[in-house]
């Protein structure tokens, strides 16, 4: 049979047969293979004590769960742990010649680092730490690239009690220095530089930059990339340099430091597009436990397992799912410095080849770029994942099915993951081994999850009846934000406030407001369309983002398509679609009518775009998220506002000239 023959063949299943089975072998080996695991996690609020069992305890909590205080909930009372003592110590026993992190850097270094060497490197670091007065309770900004010294420096402030506050590398100056005042912090970690795309890059000058714009004067610390400084950066004669201050702790120890189950462990930002950026405060003991309960049930993480997510730990993915979730299960996971074609679009394979990768993790927008370059860069390179995943946006069903095909070998299962930065871990995403996969959709509930759906009024929708509306989750779950650093009020009217009667001191009448829109299907699946001002109404129409751009993906020359909303004084609103063509396919009028017929035949002659835009890239965050905003924005002829967070603060700009021109 021909590549086209079987591609033909399995859009047709895709059709005919909604679902995919998961294959018989990976149900056989499954961490999750009793449906029974929902009823008893759904057990509220014991059923979470099996989550907080996977771990270590100095003390036991005394009481499961506080909703006492709404919505500043309380998870494992009275409890005491060490997050970095149940990432790192309590695995020496079994497994301290194991490798726990496999590191490849762009230039083609690598290291493999066993436990023993990560117990010895946070020791080392923690020392160093408290050497330069860090104390219990100290927040300490980190801003590192994808290099060891980034989880050993996090492992070594929760050694010490010291919530971290982890900065994105590719975050501006500006916004490092927004971070730091914001997390009232007196203790910045910094590198000289990382290569990215075969440039080192003198990362040092930001935390430079930030320091004159920054209200605060933290201490800064700066790790080196090589033995020595390299020779292209300029570090400052007041920077203490970490290779320095290590040699002075060599093989020393520290004691971890107990924390209260309810102290903070980490703070983390997110970018948001308007108003200054939210500090997510998550707590020690619920957070912990709940990310190595999702790695284990979700991800399917044995400690034998190689694993890779292809996150940055500068974001909440690459916290909950390749730093703590995995390290407290004691796996093996893969690092890698560079980016996904340097210095060939094969990389992420030769990688997953070399190191032979179980588990495979990553985004559907890098599942549209391996797409867009085609599945020659796939072929020829022997891999075997049993395991895949998508966090961070919806994944449309036809990247699904390219994944499902040319990745999975048409053998692997997938989860779909919906989950926040505040929610720690995910929410909504099958089990694998016990729910059938369903192209587009996000899944059912994990364990112990209730969402919901209501209208804009408050008003709940009828469960499962396929009806788009207002995501929210009607009671907690420990993996969730203690609240946002230093602004309760906020926190308040952020998450709550919407859809809760703020009144009340009862826990059940608050509830969590995701910002999403979403449709709850009648088989009990759940489709997520996308944040709340990525739905338009069009012509009294309620329609995701997500729909839209599925749509325009059924046209094979499509590589990526995002949708923005244009304002028109008859039907409300209509839909603009930006395309980026597939390589080697030229933009033409008949493509352009592919696109509108495919939009017209998928969801209604009513959703027919208004303008399809032809362009070379789109604009996106540094962690891979299109920015619709813009494109809203310049469909409306509206100020861009500020760029500078993009990946490529040009694109929209350039997006920009190209309507005006059409």
């Amino acid at each position: 049979m021909s590549d086209e023959d079987a591609d033909v063949e399995l859009e047709a299943r895709l059709r005919e047969q909604e679902y995919f089975r998961p294959p018989s072998k990976f149900v056989g080996q499954a961490n999750a293979s009793d449906p029974a695991i929902h009823d008893e996690v759904g057990e509220f609020p014991e059923g979470f004590e099996a989550y907080a069992e996977l771990l270590d305890w100095d003390e036991h909590w005394d009481e499961t769960f506080d909703g006492s205080n709404p919505p500043f909930f309380e998870w494992f009372v009275g409890g005491k742990l060490n997050a970095s003592y149940n990432c790192v110590d309590r695995h020496l026993g079994e497994r301290k010649n194991q490798t726990a992190l496999l590191w490849e850097g762009e230039d083609g270094e690598q290291e493999n680092i066993t436990y023993q060497d990560l117990y010895r490197e946070v020791n080392e670091m923690a020392a160093a730490l408290r050497d330069v007065g860090v104390e219990e309770d100290d927040v300490v900004t980190i801003h590192l690239p994808m290099v060891p010294a980034l989880p050993v420096t996090m492992l070594a402030c929760a050694r010490i009690g010291a919530p971290h506050s982890v900065v994105f590398a590719g975050f501006s100056a500006s916004a490092l220095a927004e971070r730091v005042d914001s997390a009232d912090s007196d203790y910045v970690v910094t590198i000289d530089g990382y290569y990215r795309r075969g440039e080192f890059l003198e990362h040092v000058e930001k935390a430079d930059t930030a320091l004159e714009e920054a209200d605060r004067d933290p201490q800064v610390l700066c790790w080196t990339r090589h033995d020595e400084v390299h020779d292209s950066a300029d570090v400052s004669d007041e920077y203490t340099m970490v290779p320095e201050l290590l040699e002075d702790h060599r093989r020393e120890t520290v004691e971890p430091v107990s924390r209260d189950a309810e102290d903070p462990l980490f703070l983390m930002y997110t970018s948001g597009t308007t108003g200054k950026p939210k500090g997510c405060q998550h707590r020690t003991g619920g957070y912990l436990a709940y990310a190595a309960a999702t790695s284990k049930h979700v991800l399917d993480i044995k400690p034998e397992d190689t694993y890779w997510c292809a996150a940055d730990i500068g974001w909440i993915t690459g916290h909950s799912y390749i730093v703590y979730g995995p390290l407290a299960l004691g796996t093996t996971s893969v690092m890698y410095e560079g980016t996904p074609d340097y210095p060939h679009k094969s990389r992420m394979w030769e990688i997953a080849e070399r190191y032979d990768v179980d588990i495979f993790h990553t985004s559907p927008t890098a599942v549209r770029m391996f797409m867009k370059w085609g599945e020659e860069h796939v072929e020829g390179y022997d891999f075997d994942f049993r395991h895949m995943t998508t966090v961070g946006e919806p994944i449309q069903p036809e990247a699904w099915l390219w994944y499902y095909k040319h990745i999975g070998d048409e053998d692997a299962v997938i989860v779909d993951t919906w989950w926040q930065t505040e929610t720690g871990g995910h929410l909504i995403t099958n089990l694998p081994a016990l729910d059938d996969m369903k192209p587009g959709s996000a899944g059912k509930p994990a364990p112990g999850i209730e969402p919901a759906l209501v209208d804009d009024e408050g008003e709940e929708l009828e469960p499962a009846a396929g009806k788009a509306g207002n995501l929210i989750i009607t009671r907690p779950w420990p993996g969730m934000l203690q609240t946002v650093y230093g602004n309760p009020e906020r926190f308040i009217d952020t998450y709550w406030a919407d859809f809760s009667d703020t009144d009340s001191d009862d826990w059940t009448d608050w509830n969590y407001k995701a910002g999403d829109g979403a449709v709850h299907a009648q088989d009990g699946y759940w489709r997520i369309l996308g944040r709340l001002d990525d739905v338009m109404n069009v012509a009294g129409h309620r329609l995701g983002t997500m729909e839209l751009e599925s749509a325009v993906a059924e046209v094979e020359a499509v590589a990526e398509a995002a949708v923005a909303a244009r304002e028109h004084t008859e039907k409300g609103e209509v839909p603009d679609v930006y395309v980026v063509l597939r390589e080697g396919v030229e933009q033409s009028e008949e493509v352009r009518e592919d696109i509108i017929e495919a939009v017209e035949d998928e969801i209604g002659a009513f959703a027919r775009p208004a303008n399809v835009h032809f362009v070379d890239d789109l604009p996106k965050t540094r962690s891979g998220k299109i920015m619709r905003r813009l494109l809203e924005n310049i469909s409306n002829d509206a100020d861009l506002g500020d760029t500078t967070t993009l990946r490529d603060p040009s694109v929209p700009e350039r997006i920009r000239e190209q309507v005006q021109g059409d």
